[in-house]
């Protein structure tokens, strides 16, 4: 992997997360992907269970965010990027995600790292 396909790959993650259905998830995550949503979580393991869990974390295709990205490192087939996400709820995170690619440029493990700002 490098900066522009890891980029590449974030940009079709929130597609997805902005797109109906779970179809586009396929084109991001292996069948045997695991997705831990924290690092104390335990992990989601498969395609069909990814695509459970995403439909059950957003409010829907359509609900309002903006998301920044910045590419921290990449070394091989690993990358960590650094997110921000602001909900138009006034909910907000900034992520650290740690993913892992496969060679045909899907994410085989995928971790986040979620915090918000104190209540």
């Amino acid at each position: 992997m490098d900066r522009t396909r890891v980029q590449q790959w974030i940009a079709g993650y929130e597609r997805a997360w902005r797109t109906p259905g779970t179809e586009t998830l396929s084109t991001l995550f292996t069948s045997d992907a695991t997705y831990l949503q924290g690092p104390y979580h335990e992990p989601v393991v498969g395609l069909r269970d990814i695509c459970t869990m995403w439909e059950a974390e957003r409010d829907g295709h359509d609900e309002e965010f903006g998301m920044s990205s910045e590419i921290i490192a990449v070394d091989g087939d690993v990358a960590v990027a650094r997110l921000e996400v602001r909900y138009g709820t006034g909910q907000e995170f900034r992520d650290l995600w740690l993913m892992t690619f496969a060679g045909d440029g899907r994410c085989v493990a995928f971790e986040e790292w979620p915090f918000s700002p104190p209540a």
